[in-house]
């Protein structure tokens, strides 16, 4: 039975889907030769396998039936605070070589954070972020061949569009100064006050990745030549990924205003979505779907459009990041001011959702895997909405099960 939620006068009644059986996972064929690849408060390289439903989808192993479920209960302890002293945080990317990389939205800048000791280094401004609304300087993620390369992407708001571009960073220069020029390898993305998306991240088959909003026109969800209210699929040069199910950009359509990516230990991708006044959204992203918007808010009855994992009112939720760890999603809430773990069997709900520190960090924006049972956790408190009692926002280490 699929999730409903129904309000009517203030009363709100649930009913959460359970799932009682395990789900048997196909195995996927290969030909040989073949390469395998915040309105926020309410309102890796290759194609597409033969037989895959996504591109970047891998076959189990071999004799693999199943898959485990997590637990129906898990836990959330905050094993310590990194840092703090942080303004209008927003994306997140950790370094291979240590250190995390966090843009702020409004001051238009990429900082270092050491993860041992909490030191704050500014690599630099970037170049042409106007920041207005809940538009800036927002996504950041690494080149997949970053390790000989060193390419950091951003995704921002200019004075015309959002856009995404990619600078080198060096550390050996001086503080302040060791982000290059940046290059736009993606422009035309329309922008607005509100609603311009902005989570960027590389998938397994190494193509770039992008949530957008629909800027408060509506008509552009349903548009498939707009790239506003969608979910884009982009090699890292910023051209259509070989695979994209219209020859274009674009990989999903009928989103609000996508603003979490994340791939579970199977290669499928899931995204959260703000609704508009009743319903937010945890989505399975599948190539060419239709998500609804804004002719469907949550769970529809009709066909063509592709349900949720799940919906929560707008003030439980308004989720931005998303990440994937110990077989759930954890989903960061900006208005719900809490940390939602989904576990999950497959596609589907295993267990009824479970919300953490709820109230204790104030408004959560970004949550990125930090190895094994680790997570990474950035509050958002200062991006105008919030209400800091010290005037910044922190990152945080959290240990889930």
């Amino acid at each position: 039975m699929k999730s409903r939620t129904c309000r009517v006068e203030g009363i709100q009644i649930v009913q959460r889907r359970a799932v009682t059986a395990m789900l048997a996972a196909a195995t996927l064929l290969v030909t040989a030769g073949c390469s395998s690849g915040d309105g926020e408060e309410s309102g890796g390289g290759g194609s597409t396998s033969p037989g895959s439903s996504e591109p970047g989808a891998s076959a189990p192993a071999s004799g693999q039936s199943a898959e485990e479920t997590p637990p129906a209960k898990g836990s959330v302890k905050v094993v310590r605070t990194v840092t703090e002293g942080l303004k209008s945080p927003w994306g997140l990317a950790p370094l291979p070589e240590g250190g995390l990389l966090v843009s702020s939205r409004d001051e238009g800048t990429i900082t270092r954070v050491d993860e041992k000791t909490g030191k704050k280094t500014e690599l630099g401004s970037v170049p042409g972020v106007a920041p207005a609304g809940e538009g800036g300087l927002m996504g950041l993620a690494l080149s997949p061949s970053y390790a000989s390369d060193h390419m950091v992407y951003a995704y921002f708001t200019s004075d015309s569009d959002n856009r995404i571009v990619r600078m080198l960073y060096d550390a050996r220069k001086p503080a302040g100064d060791q982000l290059g020029a940046p290059d736009t390898v993606f422009r035309g993305i329309p922008k607005g006050t509100n609603h311009n998306g902005g989570r960027i991240a590389f998938g397994p088959d190494k193509m770039l990745y992008v949530g957008t909003g629909e800027t408060y026109v509506t008509e552009l969800a349903q548009d498939k030549k707009s790239t506003g209210g969608k979910i884009l699929r982009l090699t890292p040069e910023g051209e259509p990924a070989p695979g994209n199910p219209f020859n274009s950009p674009v990989y999903s359509y009928g989103h609000r205003n996508v603003q979490g990516l994340a791939w579970d230990s199977k290669q499928r991708l899931f995204a959260s979505e703000f609704g508009q006044d009743t319903w937010d959204e945890l989505n399975h992203i599948k190539p060419g779907d239709n998500y609804g918007w804004p002719e469907a808010e949550g769970q529809s009855d009709d066909s063509k459009y592709h349900n949720p994992i799940d919906q929560w009112s707008t003030d439980e939720a308004s989720p931005s990041g998303i990440a994937y760890a110990e077989g759930s999603i954890w989903m960061a809430g900006l208005r719900g001011k809490r940390l939602w773990r989904i576990p999950l069997n497959g596609t589907e709900e295993s267990a009824e959702p479970q919300a953490f520190l709820e109230g204790d960090y104030g408004r959560l924006r970004t949550v990125v895997p930090a190895g094994g049972n680790k997570l990474w956790l950035v509050t958002s408190e200062t991006d105008g909405r919030g209400t800091p009692e010290s005037g910044d926002d922190k990152i945080l280490e959290l240990e889930v099960t």
